[in-house]
């Protein structure tokens, strides 16, 4: 898939972006600023793939790297960064924390488990993966983690308004991220609307719909 859509989204004018350092950022609502345009290593399994698959990302200009502890290939993806020799301050790395690590105390284990093999001394976003298990007491956690200077931005995937505005009217940071599904296919207006209007920074995955529908 990596190799698919690098490949075609490449003719139509991405090298050219990066050629010329054109990128362009959105400001979250805690001032962090995010490039708008990252790659994913989801569904890359194999270390060997994943890392050179990242290592040409960055190669080619991406600067944001979207990675969670589910996908099995943090360790990769650190790899990449490591052996890239771009400076630290240039990357936003996200990873994601997965349902069976929520909660305050497994979370600050697997953050810094995620830390650890992405071989990194701060992360730029941290997310709750998925909307289930004691998602409050990780938040807390995150919240901390926040403080701590340990990470820049945190938010959650694959909410839904409910238990969005929940979380928002309930602690005391609000998430800076929501990544969901997003692409010509499900294009999801009213969630759009919705986070636009709490000030929550919607984000993709899939927007290129994983190839589907002969979309190149």
């Amino acid at each position: 898939m990596h190799q698919k859509i690098n490949k075609e989204f490449s003719t139509v004018g991405i090298n050219t972006l990066f050629k010329y350092k054109i990128m362009n950022y959105v400001k979250l609502n805690n001032n962090v600023e995010m490039p708008v345009l990252g790659f994913g290593v989801f569904q890359i399994t194999d270390p060997q793939q994943c890392e050179q698959a990242v290592t040409d990302a960055i190669e080619a200009g991406y600067r944001l790297l979207d990675t969670a502890a589910s996908y099995q290939n943090e360790v990769a993806v650190g790899n990449a960064i490591k052996r890239s020799g771009v400076k630290r301050e240039e990357l936003f790395i996200t990873t994601k924390l997965w349902v069976q690590d929520t909660g305050y105390e497994k979370t600050i284990t697997a953050f810094e488990k995620s830390l650890k093999k992405l071989q990194l001394d701060y992360l730029d976003l941290y997310l709750i993966h998925q909307p289930y298990g004691d998602i409050y007491g990780s938040w807390k956690a995150m919240e901390e983690l926040y403080a701590e200077g340990k990470v820049r931005a945190i938010g959650v995937a694959n909410f839904h308004p409910d238990r969005m505005i929940d979380l928002i009217m309930n602690n005391k940071i609000a998430p800076a991220i929501n990544q969901i599904e997003t692409h010509p296919f499900h294009q999801q207006i009213e969630i759009q609307k919705f986070l636009d209007e709490n000030n929550v920074q919607i984000e993709s995955w899939g927007p290129f719909a994983e190839g589907r529908n002969n979309i190149f």
